[in-house]
């Protein structure tokens, strides 16, 4: 089943199961690129850090992230994760 989920400039992922986070982020961030954001936040949640670790380690290999950093206290903290996008190069 597809699921559609309007591209903003944040995510939530308390409604995903953290086997459907990396393929989730993948497309996400792709739609976010492609529609110019070059920064997003992640809101994966504080808990045990689950979530948290499942994001970090899909964003640290990804080739469409610049950088990722906690959020500021006033966006989440350290609930959610800043992501910086790599810039499309045009063809």
């Amino acid at each position: 089943m597809v699921v559609r989920i309007p591209i903003e400039d944040w995510i939530d992922l308390h409604a995903f199961s953290p086997k459907e986070i990396p393929s989730l982020l993948e497309d996400y961030l792709t739609e976010c690129q492609k529609k110019g954001f070059r920064e997003v936040r992640i809101i994966h949640g504080k808990g045990k850090g689950v979530q948290r670790q499942i994001v970090h380690s899909f964003l640290s290999s990804s080739p469409l992230v610049e950088s990722f950093k906690p959020a500021p206290l006033e966006a989440g903290s350290w609930g959610a994760t800043l992501v910086c996008l790599k810039k499309v190069m045009p063809q």
